[in-house]
C-alpha cells in the first residue's frame, strides 16, 4: 500500500533535492572565479543566507500549512491584489525558467555517454524523457513523490560525500591562500552562490502532506544546514585539488575536473552520474511544488480557472501545463544565459517572503530582527547578481521581460477578467 503521508526524512529530502540540482555543477566554476581561494567562505555566507531566508519560510508553513506554500504567504501579508498576483506569477516562471535548466542540463549529460556527432539528438530525447517520466511520478501520490526523492538523494549524496572523501587527501593548502579577491568581492560571489540555495522552499509546498506538521522547522533548519555543509567541503575539495586558472578554463564543468587529479578519467564518469541524480531529483522536487503552485494562483483568481480544476483529485492540469512549457523551453531555447536570471526572479520571491513573515510576525510569533534581515539580505543578492549580468545586454532584457512579463501578464489578466464579468 502506497504511503500518502511525507514523513521527516521526504520533506528534508525534497528540500535537499531542490537545492542539490544543477546549483552546485552550474555555480561552482562562477564561484571559484569570483571568490578564489576564499571559495568555501562565500558558500558558507550563502549559507547563513538561505538559513535566514529558511527561519521566514518554517514560520510562516507552520502558521499557513498549505499546498501553495510561497503563494499562501504572499497572499496572507498582502492580500490577492495586483501586486501579490504579479509575484505569484514570477514565481511560476521562475519554476518553470529553473525546471528547463535542470531538464536542458540532465539531457546533456546524459547525451555525454554517445558519441558526439549524435549527442545534441540524444540530448533533446533524454531532455523529453525525464520530463514525462518525472510528471507521470509526480502524478502516482505525494508520499510516493517523497520516498522516491529520499533514494534519489541518497545516491547523489554519497556520490559527492565518495567526491569529498576521495579529494580531501590530496588538498594543497596554499591554494586557498591564492586570488583572494577583496571583501566586497568576496561578498559579490557569495551573494552570487545564494542561487543554489533556492531549493529549501519547495518543502514549503509539501505542508499540508506531513505526517506532523510541528517536525517542518527542523526540515527546513536540517536540509539547509546539510546543503551548507556539503557546498562548502565540495568548495574545499575543489580549490585544494585543482589550480584557479584550470578551474576557471573549465567553470562549466569545474566540478568533473576538480575530480580528476584524484580520481582520474572515471572521475568524469562519476560526476556525470551525480549530475544525472542531481538534476533528475531537482526536477523531481521542483515539479512536485510547482504543479501545486499554478492550482493556488488559479484559486486566489490570479491565473486562468481551468488550472484550478483537479484531475483525479490533484492539481493535475497545472503539472501539465508546467511539463509541457518546460518541454517547450528545454528543447527550443539556450538556457546558459538565462539560468541566472530565473533565480533572480527567486531573489525577488524570498525578499518578498521575508517582507511577509515580518508583516505577519504577531501571528506567526517571528523574530522581527531576523526577517528584515533577510530582507535585506536578499535584496542585496539580487542587487549583486543585476551588477553582475548588466554588461550582458542580452541577459537585461530577458531578466526585464521576465519581471515585466509577470506584471503584465497579470493586469491583462485582470482586466479581461473584470471586462468578462461585467458583461
Amino acid at each position: 500500500m502506497v504511503k500518502e503521508k511525507v514523513g521527516f526524512w521526504s520533506a528534508v529530502s525534497i528540500g535537499i533535492g531542490g537545492m542539490v540540482g544543477g546549483g552546485i555543477f552550474a555555480v561552482l566554476g562562477l564561484a571559484v572565479q569570483l571568490s578564489g581561494g576564499a571559495t568555501p567562505v562565500a558558500f558558507f555566507l550563502a549559507g547563513i543566507i538561505a538559513l535566514i531566508t529558511s527561519y521566514s519560510y518554517a514560520k510562516l508553513s507552520v502558521t499557513y500549512p498549505s499546498q501553495g506554500g510561497t503563494v499562501e504567504f504572499l497572499n496572507r501579508a498582502f492580500g490577492a491584489g495586483f501586486l501579490t498576483g504579479s509575484l505569484n506569477v514570477l514565481l511560476w516562471i521562475s519554476y518553470i525558467v529553473m525546471l528547463s535548466l535542470y531538464s536542458y542540463a540532465f539531457g546533456s549529460y546524459a547525451a555525454s555517454f554517445f558519441p558526439h556527432a549524435i549527442q545534441p539528438f540524444y540530448r533533446h530525447v533524454f531532455t523529453t524523457l525525464i520530463i514525462l517520466l518525472l510528471t507521470a511520478l509526480n502524478l502516482m501520490s505525494a508520499g510516493v513523490v517523497g520516498e522516491v526523492e529520499e533514494y534519489i538523494v541518497a545516491f547523489k549524496v554519497a556520490i559527492l560525500m565518495f567526491f569529498i572523501i576521495a579529494g580531501v587527501w590530496s588538498i594543497k593548502t596554499g591554494r586557498f591562500f591564492q586570488h583572494v579577491p577583496p571583501v566586497s568581492r568576496l561578498v559579490a560571489g557569495g551573494m552570487i552562490i545564494f542561487l543554489a540555495y533556492e531549493g529549501f522552499e519547495l518543502i514549503a509546498n509539501a505542508a499540508m502532506d506531513v505526517e506532523d506538521i510541528s517536525f517542518l522547522p527542523k526540515a527546513y533548519y536540517t536540509a539547509v544546514g546539510f546543503v551548507v555543509f556539503l557546498y562548502v567541503a565540495v568548495a574545499i575539495v575543489t580549490v585544494g585539488n585543482l589550480p584557479f586558472q584550470q578551474i576557471v578554463s573549465a567553470r562549466d564543468y569545474a566540478l568533473a575536473a576538480a575530480a580528476k587529479p584524484f580520481l582520474g578519467e572515471a572521475g568524469f564518469t562519476l560526476i556525470a552520474i551525480a549530475a544525472l541524480l542531481s538534476t533528475g531529483s531537482a526536477i523531481n522536487a521542483t515539479l512536485y511544488g510547482s504543479a501545486r503552485v499554478s492550482y493556488i494562483i488559479a484559486r486566489y483568481g490570479e491565473l486562468p480557472e481551468f488550472l484550478e480544476r483537479k484531475v483525479w483529485n490533484k492539481p493535475a492540469e497545472g503539472l501539465f501545463l508546467t511539463s509541457a512549457l518546460t518541454l517547450l523551453m528545454a528543447n527550443t531555447l539556450n538556457l546558459s544565459n538565462i539560468s541566472t536570471l530565473g533565480s533572480a526572479g527567486f531573489l525577488i520571491i524570498f525578499a518578498a517572503v521575508n517582507l511577509a513573515n515580518l508583516k505577519l510576525r504577531s501571528k506567526t510569533k517571528a523574530n522581527p530582527a531576523i526577517s528584515a534581515t533577510g530582507v535585506v539580505m536578499c535584496t542585496l543578492a539580487l542587487m549583486t547578481l543585476l551588477a553582475v549580468t548588466i554588461k550582458c545586454l542580452t541577459d537585461v532584457l530577458v531578466f526585464v521581460s521576465m519581471v515585466g512579463g509577470s506584471f503584465i501578464f497579470e493586469f491583462a489578466y485582470r482586466t479581461l477578467k473584470k471586462h468578462r464579468s461585467k458583461k
